[in-house]
Formats: structure tokens, C-alpha cells, sequence
């Protein structure tokens, strides 16, 4: 997998900054990731996201797409603004579908996946040997589906 060019990132109001690339690490069943900043067209940062290239089991329960918006910016939809211009960025890596997930309870992200008209798929059960039990002791995921 070849990293893209990203600049094409933005809208009119923020645009994703890349913070750094990440190789596959098949060890890990690990996919190649791209990390980024969500800033404003000003270019002060207002979270992050990430979107993992590839298809493997485990993130059926990861998700393809994280998220993260400081408080100070929360309730601009700005989480959702990034996920569509990632989702652009997932086409041109010719992927049909992308999973979101997040914990039951995070009801901002899920109201995200909603606001993005992602398929509820319902809550899963993590697999006893996944990373987000064992090391974070997280039991339970809500997994939406993105076709693009």
C-alpha cells in the first residue's frame, strides 16, 4: 500500500493535517494507518482522527475511523466533517465499505455515526484475545458500517 497525497483534505471549514503515517505491522495484524490533526482553516488544532487502510477481522470491533475532538470545539459536528473527508480518502484507496465503532455509552459518537448515516449494526461482544479487552477492559462495541 502506497500512502496518498492528503492536501485535498478540507472543506470549508477545517481541513486534516497529516501527523504521521503508519506502516502495516502484520505481527500485530495491524493495517497501515494515516494520523491526523482536524484543524480549522486557521490552522489551530482541534482534534485528531485516523483512518486504517485494509480489511481484517479485528477491525470489525476497531473501526477503520477514530476520532477525537477537544471540548472547547465539541458540538459542530467537526467529528463528522472529518469522517466525509476521510471516507474520500478511503475511495481512493478503492475501499467499498468502512466500520466506526465506539463504546455503547459514548453517545457523541454514536450520535456522529448517526449524523453520517451509518448502518447500525448493533453491539457486539469484543472477542476474548482483542487488544481493547485485554489491555483497556472494554467488553462491548457498537458497530456502524459506511458503504461509500
Amino acid at each position: 500500500m502506497q500512502f496518498l497525497d492528503t492536501n485535498f483534505l478540507k472543506d470549508e471549514e477545517i481541513k486534516l493535517v497529516v501527523k504521521k503515517l503508519a506502516d502495516a505491522d502484520p505481527s500485530r495484524n495491524w493495517v497501515p494507518a494515516y494520523h491526523f490533526q482536524i484543524c480549522n482553516l486557521q490552522g489551530d488544532i482541534m482534534g485528531e482522527c485516523d483512518l486504517r487502510i485494509g480489511y481484517t477481522d479485528g477491525l470489525y470491533y476497531g473501526g477503520h475511523i477514530g476520532y477525537a475532538i477537544k471540548e472547547e470545539y465539541r458540538g459542530h459536528h467537526y467529528a463528522a466533517k472529518a469522517c466525509k473527508l476521510l471516507f474520500s480518502l478511503a475511495q481512493k484507496h478503492d475501499m467499498p465499505y468502512l466500520y466506526i465503532t465506539c463504546n455503547p455509552d459514548n453517545w457523541a459518537s454514536r450520535k456522529t455515526c448517526e449524523y453520517l448515516q451509518g448502518s447500525y449494526l448493533g453491539i457486539a461482544e469484543l472477542p476474548e484475545d482483542s487488544d481493547m479487552r485485554i489491555n483497556e477492559g472494554e467488553t462491548q462495541k457498537c458497530i456502524f458500517k459506511f458503504t461509500l
